[in-house]
This record gives structure tokens, sequence and C-alpha cells, in this order.
């Protein structure tokens, strides 16, 4: 699927938030991916001088870019596909830089979460134990329902999503390697 028009550029964007000032204090910068813009990092030091909190959302395949983004950001949101061991079953090549994204973040000072959409076919018991020893001593794992329908990928679209009482399931299993389980189902 292509973007769609109309583009903003990033001096509309701020003028846009700029109005908005009082009613928004913080802004979310998320995609696609947003580490695969050139001058994030730029972007979110003008949000920041601009007094705006600022929360970055990404997949972790970018640890260049995420390392240059946490002093500029107040929260990070990483996306769990699937255990790190599968991702090349997605496509998405080796999990290395998605390991070193997690290391940044454990090893950081700006507050974030992992999350994973549990997509039925990519997450079962063996992935969240897998991506729990990935993040094991972290602060925070979201677990999120996966909403089959107006999916990028037709073949998702009437995928049966997993039951309450399966993610709760999930969860249980990654308290054993962080602080905080959220469910957000």
């Amino acid at each position: 699927m292509e973007p769609k028009e109309p583009f903003l550029s990033e001096d509309e964007a701020l003028e846009i938030l700029r109005e908005r000032r009082g009613f928004i204090d913080s802004v979310v910068v998320t995609g696609g991916e947003p580490t695969i813009q050139e001058g994030l990092p730029g972007f979110l030091r003008r949000l920041r001088g601009e007094g705006f909190s600022v929360k970055l959302d990404t997949n972790g395949m970018r640890p260049d870019v995420l390392g240059e983004c946490l002093g500029l950001v107040d929260y990070v949101a990483m996306d769990f596909k699937t255990a790190p061991g599968r991702y090349g079953e997605l496509g998405g090549g080796s999990s290395e830089a998605l390991l070193e994204s997690v290391g940044l973040l454990l090893e950081g000072c700006v507050d974030y979460e992992f999350r994973c959409t549990v997509v039925p076919g990519f997450v079962d018991e063996g992935a969240v134990l897998e991506m729990g020893r990935a993040v094991s001593g972290a602060r925070r794992f979201v677990f999120q329902q996966f909403v089959p329908g107006d999916t990028l990928d037709p073949g998702f679209r009437d995928v049966e999503p997993f039951s309450v009482g399966v993610i709760e399931g999930f969860g249980e299993l990654m308290e054993s390697f962080v602080d905080e389980v959220v469910l957000r189902v």
C-alpha cells in the first residue's frame, strides 16, 4: 500500500502543532517505520525545541538511527513481530539489529516498552518465551490484540484473533522476564 497525499513538510507539521499548543503537549512519531526517514533525529530535535514530549514507535531494525534518537525522545515503543529466531520467516532478515536495539533500550536512560501484536501464526508460547529471554530484565512488555480487517496483506483479513484467555496466558509466561506485563485486549 502506497502512502497517499497530502504530505506535510516538517515546517507545516510543526506549525499545525504550534497552533494546537494547549491542546497538544506530546507527539508520537510513528509509521510505517520512522527510522527509515532521513532526518529523523533533526525532526525530533525540532519537536523537543518546541517543548513537546516525544514518543517514538519503531520496529528496532535500525539500531544506529535509534541510538541517535534516544537523547531526543521521552519514550520508545519497540515492536516484536515474533520470536527473534523467526524473523527470517517474515522476510525481515537476521534479528541481530533487533537485538542490538533491545540492548540500547535496556542500557539506556529513556523509558520504553517492548510490545507484540499477537498475530496467530507468528506468536505462540515458544515465541513468547524466546521474546522474554531477549528482553530479560526489561521494564515493560505489552501484548496487543491483533485486529483483522484492513490489513496490508489481504491474507490476514480473515485470521481469527487469539482469545483474551490465550493472551493472558502469554502475559503469564512473560512475567518471569520483565518487571511489568500490560495487556491491550
